[in-house]
């Protein structure tokens, strides 16, 4: 459908309170504000008609025109360069960091149209949807360059500078205008609170200004980048998407910036990624410590044991497995029946109703966190995690819906089990690294107990593997992490006897499914893609457990299929088609483990005897057959 771009053809652009989407053709065609789970301005790529949007392009050249799009080097700025019989132009979008622990409704998107050579025509159109495009606007000109959209409670300002005069079109505004080589003109979209007073007139210099501000902040904030590996770009872009995807004011990243996204084009697996994931953000915690953002990871810790003290969720549970940025746990999902859909796909939802869900794994994850930067050690932030620690002792053996949100009832999952195992092991060490009082003799007994159950009954006999839950043959790509997390050497007989079993079941072209949904129902209709973070998660896997060859090829495959600007969504579809939510923090995240621990087994093997490197050759990874057993997979 033309009316829908690609969901890869996008970047992102964010002030760290908010974020936008452009597309290459030059349209913001998502944008949510004052924060990421706000109700929307823009939202054309969840109805074309109805959503809203804002256009800055070259245009009445009757389709003769190339688009490239590229970030500017190691920054959030992004530039769409337009290339036609007249010249070539571009188009360069950001929003001003706001790097600030105080929250506010005021936000501003950049917009500047210049030419570099020869003349061409450009139009702009701004064109919001406020609410969701539920809730109609009024429109105010006060003069050639100044306008303001008002929206209920949001009022949209619209500025331009000289060269560039705003039209009324009906309640929307638009300008048409041509520039020479070496001109420029500026659009300046600021979401206020209504009735705030409008915001300075902007002027070329002080845009120009603005936009080396920006470089410098990313640039800046790069800098305590400690990566120096093979794949630096990739990492660095990953690094900054995440940085993108966190809310500056409490440290809570988001797992997507968009909302309704398919998993399967013209089918119901369409979430709300717009909140805060206690598993995400934990698992981001190692992985931005090892990277060098000290900062980061410490604003996200002190978010989770905010959440962990304050406790008291509605289920009685001492945490909930998503919250608002804010900390705020209510969510509440609702249907959004006036909305199309990307490319007809129904139903949109806003909110998401899996926060009521019962997902045990979370409270490994959050421990693991926790004791990353030492935060257990303090006073209160210990008496918060023994408490959960000694509930969990009394409800660690319950069924759950599990890491994937499943909405096809509970059972017992192996990873859930996994998780709780780890809950317990990094408790009882931060009760002997710390000399804290606790029930550790409970907590060992029960850590026992749980690591027999895994062994016992998460392990499947005739597959040789271990499996999904207790009462299925099927696999999932979950148990990746089992190494990671120090349940079993990435070398023990028993995973790489799992880890074989993936590769013939769960492993195409090197990408991963997360399991079978045929086999193992979830209770949607449908099918997906393939998870980009369980193919980085098997990328990291293989590395760990000796495969090189393999981990590397099936790396360098796995950013093939990331789009233009470097940024992957969540899932990957039978045609290469990014799928999904976009971008995916949680996918940059395994990306950049993925990364640090192949350059790091890659490093070893240099110089190292009788390693994969010097056992097999490159050859071998080449032609090794996805999904093959290990006994035909280089590496093995």
């Amino acid at each position: 459908m033309d009316r829908y771009p690609p969901i890869a053809e996008h970047g992102l652009v964010g002030d760290l309170q908010t974020a936008a989407l452009v597309s290459s053709g030059g349209t913001v065609d998502w944008w949510c504000t004052p924060r990421f789970d706000s109700p929307s301005v823009f939202a054309s790529l969840l109805d074309s008609e109805r959503g809203g949007h804002c256009r800055l392009a070259v245009d009445g050249l009757d389709g003769h025109v190339s688009v490239r799009q590229l970030y500017l080097s190691d920054t959030a700025i992004l530039i769409t360069r337009f290339m036609g019989p007249g010249g070539v132009g571009e188009v360069a979008d950001f929003m001003p960091p706001v790097d600030s622990p105080t929250p506010t409704d005021r936000h501003r998107l950049i917009r500047i149209a210049r030419v570099v050579r020869g003349s061409l025509p450009f139009t702009f159109m701004c064109r919001p949807r406020f609410d969701y495009g539920r809730v109609p606007h009024t429109l105010g000109v006060t003069d050639d360059h100044q306008a303001v959209l008002r929206g209920p409670g949001t009022d949209l300002h619209v500025q331009s500078t000289a060269g560039a005069p705003l039209r009324a079109d009906g309640a929307d505004v638009t300008a048409r205008f041509t520039l020479g080589a070496g001109q420029a003109a500026a659009f300046v979209l600021t979401s206020a609170a209504a009735g705030a007073p409008a915001p300075a007139a902007p002027a070329l210099p002080g845009i120009a200004q603005e936009v080396e501000e920006c470089r410098l902040y990313w640039l800046s904030w790069l800098r305590s980048c400690t990566y120096h590996g093979r794949w630096q770009d990739m990492v660095n872009r990953s690094a900054i998407t995440l940085k993108l995807l966190t809310y500056a004011p409490t440290g809570a990243p988001i797992a997507a910036a968009t909302m309704g996204l398919p998993e399967q084009v013209g089918g119901e697996r369409n979430w709300d990624y717009r909140y805060t994931w206690v598993r995400d953000g934990s698992l981001s915690v190692g992985a931005l410590t090892d990277l060098g953002f000290e900062a980061e990871a410490y604003a996200f810790r002190r978010w989770l044991r905010d959440r962990v003290e304050a406790g008291g969720t509605a289920s009685g549970d001492p945490l909930q497995i998503m919250y608002r940025v804010d900390g705020e746990p209510h969510l509440g999902e609702e249907i959004l029946d006036h909305l199309e859909g990307y490319q007809g796909s129904r139903p949109v939802r806003a909110g998401n109703a899996a926060v009521d869900q019962l997902q045990l794994d979370i409270y490994g994850e959050a421990s693991d966190a926790l004791m990353v930067g030492g935060d257990v050690g303090a006073v209160r932030g210990w008496k918060a995690l023994s408490g959960v620690l000694d509930w969990l002792a009394d409800n660690w053996d319950r069924p759950d819906e599990g890491i994937w949100e499943t909405r096809g009832g509970r059972q017992d999952f192996t990873y859930s089990r996994l998780m709780t195992w780890v809950a317990f092991d990094r408790g009882i060490r931060a009760a002997t690294q710390f000399s804290r009082p606790a029930d550790t003799a409970r907590w060992t007994a029960v850590r026992d107990t749980v690591f027999r159950q895994i062994i016992e009954r998460g392990w499947h006999d005739k597959r040789q593997a271990f499996v999904q839950h207790f009462d299925t043959d099927v696999l999932d790509a979950s148990l990746l992490l089992m190494p990671r997390v120090g349940f079993l050497s990435p070398r023990d007989p028993d995973w790489i006897s799992t880890l074989d079993a993936m590769d013939g079941e769960l492993v195409s072209d090197s990408l991963v499914y997360r399991y079978d949904p045929a086999a193992s129902p979830d209770g949607l209709r449908g099918s997906e893609g393939t998870f980009n973070l369980c193919s980085f998660f098997y990328v990291e896997a293989l590395a760990r457990s000796g495969r090189l060859h393999q981990a590397r090829y099936a790396f360098d495959k796995m950013l093939t299929y990331a789009n233009h600007v470097g940024l992957f969504a969540e899932e990957i579809g039978p045609s290469g088609e990014q799928l999904g939510n976009f971008p995916q923090a949680f996918t940059h995240l395994a990306l950049v483990t993925a990364a640090m621990a192949l350059d790091e087994e890659l490093g070893q093997a240099t110089t190292g005897a009788g390693t994969d490197t010097a056992r097999h050759s490159a050859i071998q990874g080449l032609t090794a057959r996805d999904g093959a057993t290990g006994k035909e997979s280089a590496g093995d």
